[in-house]
């Protein structure tokens, strides 16, 4: 190992440079992006550090959030960039996605406009690269009892049964349902299977008495809602 090599790693650092360090000391709040991901990958390759395999992680990604939909082939381009790191690092963006889910969901959250509904689940669902189809189930008083997956599709396609939807609001004792799912293609409109899919639930809802509040296309930071748009059926 040349002089130039040693010099590179975390070790010779001043302890208060030294990420961990320097977390433990003064709060993770005070890290760079940077060097929170350093102390993630833990060790770096020969000649470069942590730090510096994180910041070229940085500077291709640009963000967290970049990184929690990157295709898994653009991460094996970085040298020493192994699949235990590479876990690692997407099972620390996916505590901090569930982390922000609980944050936006108080419980017994009050419904009262579709924008209300998008603001909870908009964040878990922009990013996917599937078709994800979500169910709220509310309360008599429009409070969110929960929200579930009904059905994961394809990219272009998913397959929402409406009996199964209708059947789990019954067994929450739900009073209404809102349904959501999002269009990877960024593309809000609605497709004529979205179209019908909301006229069989909203029939659906009608003869077992349960309101089908609306149904909201999510995209890349907006959306389309049936309800808004004097759609539903």
């Amino acid at each position: 190992m040349t002089e130039k090599t040693k010099k590179s790693g975390i070790k010779s650092w001043p302890q208060d440079d030294r990420p961990r360090e320097k977390l433990l000391k003064k709060g993770a709040g005070t890290l760079s992006n940077s060097e929170l991901l350093a102390i993630l990958l833990r060790t770096g390759v020969k000649g470069v550090s942590a730090i510096d395999l994180a910041r070229q992680i940085i500077d291709k990604f640009g963000t967290f959030r970049n990184m929690s939909h990157i295709d898994m082939r653009a991460w094996k381009e970085f040298k020493g960039l192994g699949p235990a790191k590479i876990a690692q690092i997407q099972a620390a963006l996916e505590i901090g996605r569930r982390f922000r889910d609980v944050e936006v969901l108080p419980p017994k959250q009050k419904i009262s406009s579709s924008q209300d509904i998008v603001n909870i689940i908009m964040p878990q669902m922009r990013d996917l690269k599937t078709e994800v189809f979500k169910v709220a189930y509310l309360n008599s008083n429009n409070r969110i009892i929960e929200i579930s997956d009904a059905a994961t599709g394809t990219v272009n396609h998913a397959l929402p049964i409406v009996r199964e939807i209708i059947h789990a609001a019954l067994q929450k004792f739900a009073a209404a349902i809102i349904c959501v799912h999002n269009h990877p293609s960024a593309n809000i409109a609605p497709s004529p299977e979205d179209k019908k899919f909301t006229q069989e639930l909203s029939a659906a809802g009608k003869i077992m008495d349960i309101k089908v509040l609306d149904h909201i296309i999510i995209g890349d930071g907006n959306y389309f809602s049936f309800a808004d748009e004097g759609i539903m059926g």
